[in-house]
């Protein structure tokens, strides 16, 4: 599995988007954007205005994150505005198939996203409606919490459901990912790595991707051994 660094523009100036996405082009893979409505989350961020904006300006594809209430609404108004990536929420869908499908008919990818004290197993059978299982390893609203290292089980245990299936589905953490814990996310099955205060907090946002990448390509290989070795 490819190793995909999406830093989150939530621990970036918010008065200047642009710069700091163009800081991390040519190393990051994606730019993710955390919109939260103050309803699902505590926390009240940016919405589909500042992502069409942005969408002009990004020289990498937006990876979109909806902590909103009510996305079965709102998701596809990103897909279409041209976002590559457009999560939802499980805990906020009410109708989290249909969702999806309108996201990927508007030619975005679909993610389906997973709370920590949500369990992965409810949704298994429907994998193969998504392109990407976000599970977040802090609770939704803030950046900079710490890590739940509690959340490790669960992307195991979602690695081996989308292997089982045998399906092209990528395996996102979001939370508290960092030089510290994104070796851990990687050898547990994880292969895209949403990080804010890591990379935003750095002299170099470039360099802490390139760094990032190499924590966790290192991991993926080394754990990539040990299955086959098992």
């Amino acid at each position: 599995m490819a190793v995909q660094i999406s830093p989150s523009i939530l621990s970036a100036d918010f008065a200047h988007l642009a710069d700091d996405v163009a800081a991390i082009a040519g190393a990051a893979d994606w730019v993710h954007v955390d919109v939260m409505d103050n309803h699902f989350v505590p926390n009240l961020t940016l919405g589909l205005p500042v992502v069409e904006a942005l969408i002009k300006h990004s020289p990498l594809p937006l990876d979109c994150h909806l902590m909103i209430e009510d996305p079965d609404r709102w998701a596809p108004q990103y897909a279409e505005a041209g976002a590559g990536s457009v999560t939802i929420h499980a805990e906020a869908a009410k109708a989290p198939i249909r969702t999806l499908r309108t996201i990927r008919a508007a030619g975005a990818r679909a993610g389906l996203g997973i709370n920590p004290a949500t369990a992965v197993e409810p949704y298994e059978d429907i994998l193969g409606e998504i392109d990407m299982l976000l599970l977040m390893t802090v609770e939704p609203g803030f950046g900079g919490q710490r890590f739940l290292d509690v959340v490790l089980p669960k992307v195991r245990r979602a690695r081996e459901m989308i292997k089982g299936r045998d399906l092209p589905v990528w395996l996102q953490v979001d939370g508290g990912v960092s030089a510290e814990t994104i070796e851990r996310c990687a050898e547990a099955g994880a292969d895209v790595f949403v990080a804010g205060n890591a990379v935003y907090g750095a002299d170099d946002p470039a360099e802490a991707v390139r760094a990032l990448r190499a924590r966790a390509e290192r991991s993926a290989a080394g754990g990539a051994t040990a299955l086959a070795q098992g």
